[in-house]
């Protein structure tokens, strides 16, 4: 599944490697990869692949689950299909709480002790997805893990989930795309170590003075 899913992010560009030509981040950071899993939603087939990927993710690791929560905003759509192959509830998490009407900052029905699966599209360094699992801590969920499309699995996110105490399991990761990339003749061969370099340390720009 994960090579089928890299697919189908690449076919649409939903993930694009650029190696020689990168992206520039919010951050600063200069980046090979792009990544906007939101135009899966607009690719019926691979929505199909993804949503049907990710209840079977959710029903193979998380079989307990009682509710689905998204992220916002971009987990949401995918937290509602999912929920709905699943015959499960869903809401989503604001990014604050509203400064009007409930004042909520999660959507949907929660109620203290409920099993919750996090759906969250896209994992760097974890921080926005563990706000939501706190946010639905702190309103006396259960939090089983997260699921996601993609992972960059890098070492800041990887460490900030273990110490939080949460498991995430993703449809497919970097080296896989990296790998599929380079199959398919999206990337040279010889960028997959110039890609595998900028994931572990991306604050490190000398994998664009690499193998060119």
């Amino acid at each position: 599944m994960e090579k089928e899913i890299a697919r189908d992010l690449l076919k649409i560009h939903a993930v694009f490697f650029r190696p020689e030509e990168p992206f520039t981040w919010a951050s600063g950071i200069k980046s090979p990869v792009y990544c906007d899993n939101r135009l899966t939603l607009t690719a019926p087939e691979v929505r199909l692949d993804v949503e049907s990927g990710l209840a079977r993710l959710i029903r193979e690791n998380y079989p307990e689950t009682e509710v689905l929560m998204g992220t916002s905003t971009a987990g949401i759509a995918h937290a509602a299909i999912t929920a709905h192959l699943l015959n499960l509830p869903m809401g989503y998490v604001r990014s604050g709480a509203k400064d009007h009407g409930r004042q909520n900052q999660i959507e949907g029905k929660l109620e203290p002790g409920q099993k919750v699966v996090v759906v969250e599209d896209l994992i760097s360094t974890a921080g926005s997805v563990l706000e939501v699992v706190q946010v639905l801590r702190d309103a006396g969920a259960e939090i089983l893990g997260i699921v996601s499309i993609f992972t960059y699995g890098m070492k800041k996110g990887l460490e900030r989930l273990s110490a939080a105490g949460v498991r995430n399991i993703s449809l497919t990761n970097f080296d896989v795309i990296a790998d599929v990339a380079a199959e398919e003749g999206y990337i040279r061969p010889e960028d997959v170590a110039r890609l595998i370099s900028f994931r572990n340390n991306p604050s490190d720009e000398s994998w664009m003075g690499a193998q060119k």
